[in-house]
């Protein structure tokens, strides 16, 4: 699924045009990676948490090559799915099967 999928979704579900559907969810996208960026976390309950993870510098592998690479220390963005997120999606999979 798109972008592009999630506003047409959102858009016939909530009445709004897609226009304002977009402009929406653009400005919940830049408002976790601003929050990420300040360093702040964001939960949202029910659906999982957002935050940022400090990767220590280490020396790594190139796997076509083999040669040793080293690798800075950098800040990643990580998701932890909320337990009732887990759980949903584990039913949706079970009842799909079926």
């Amino acid at each position: 699924m798109t972008k592009a999928d999630i506003v047409e979704k959102v858009a016939s579900g909530t009445g709004l045009t897609k226009l304002e559907t977009e402009a929406i969810i653009e400005g919940f996208l830049s408002t976790v990676i601003q929050s990420l960026r300040d360093g702040k976390g964001i939960e949202i309950r029910g659906f999982g948490s957002f935050r940022v993870k400090k990767k220590n510098a280490r020396f790594a592998r190139n796997p076509r090559t083999g040669e040793k690479v080293y690798v800075e220390e950098h800040f990643a963005p990580v998701f932890k799915f909320s337990k009732d997120f887990k759980g949903a999606v584990d039913r949706g999979m079970k009842d799909n099967e079926s």
